[in-house]
């Protein structure tokens, strides 16, 4: 089990930045993979970037060259770095942890995120 809160979501301004965090409450060393999803209103959750424990990480094409995935083991967290944000960017962002390389498992329970044009 391990349980996972999200934090750092709120409201920006297009082009502009925001970190989000994700803390598990146990360690991370041996879940296989961490990532973020993303589901915005009338849209099906969609997987935003997702990181492996050897630090192999894939970015949603989407995101690519904006977002950046990070996976601090010591600190039992996973952040997304979010630059030049549009607003199509507004969804509900979800933290989810893969222990075995199956499907997310575990999942937090979401952080809005709302870019303004």
């Amino acid at each position: 089990q391990v349980q996972l809160v999200e934090s750092g979501g709120g409201l920006v301004q297009a082009g502009g930045s925001l970190s989000l965090s994700c803390a598990a409450s146990r360690s991370i060393f041996s879940i296989l993979a961490m990532g973020w999803y993303r589901q915005a209103p009338g849209k099906q959750r969609e997987l935003v970037a997702l990181i492996f424990s050897n630090g192999q990480t894939n970015h949603a094409y989407s995101v690519k060259g904006r977002f950046t995935i990070s996976r601090a083991n010591a600190k039992n967290t996973v952040n997304l770095q979010m630059n030049n944000l549009k607003p199509e960017d507004t969804a509900v962002y979800y933290c989810y942890a893969d222990p075995t390389g199956g499907n997310p498992t575990y999942w937090g329970q979401g952080t809005q995120v709302t870019v303004s044009s």
